[in-house]
């Protein structure tokens, strides 16, 4: 790893455990996300983390905010863009339609898109709204 890498993976670290630690998990390999895709059957909600301000103060709080929900998916993951690169893009080629985004959202059912947040749905909303429009879907897919 360069120093460069190192030195992202260490400023990146904490927007990863902010996911991790509410109970997602993160896909850092194109194998792990084939996996994931081919393995889990029900709901799940993919989180594409960014180290953005965006993610920051708004993606991350509501995709966590968003698990208070009576009705919520059955698997959470996370794959992080700009730092696992290669997996990001695997999941990018299962939101096929969706234009890529990050920090963005997407909540799949059998592995296929059933609602999708793009970064211009969380740029410039409120946690509340964006937990609203998760909180919607989880209530007609979950």
């Amino acid at each position: 790893m360069n120093p460069y890498e190192a030195y992202m993976k260490e400023i990146s670290q904490p927007m990863r455990d902010e996911l991790t630690n509410a109970g997602f998990t993160e896909l850092t390999t194109p194998e792990e996300v084939d996996d994931f895709i081919a393995s889990k059957k029900g709901t799940a909600l993919v989180v594409i983390n960014s180290v953005c301000g965006c993610a920051a103060g708004l993606a991350r709080p509501s995709a966590r905010e968003s698990l208070n929900n009576e009705k919520k998916p059955d698997h959470l993951v996370t794959v992080f863009a700009g730092q696992d690169r290669e997996a990001t893009s695997r999941m990018r080629d299962y939101l096929e339609g969706y234009e890529p985004s990050s920090p963005s959202m997407a909540l799949l059912k059998d592995g296929q898109v059933m609602h999708f947040i793009p970064r211009e749905e969380i740029e410039d909303y409120e946690v509340e709204e964006i937990t609203e429009n998760l909180t919607s879907a989880y209530n007609k897919y979950c």
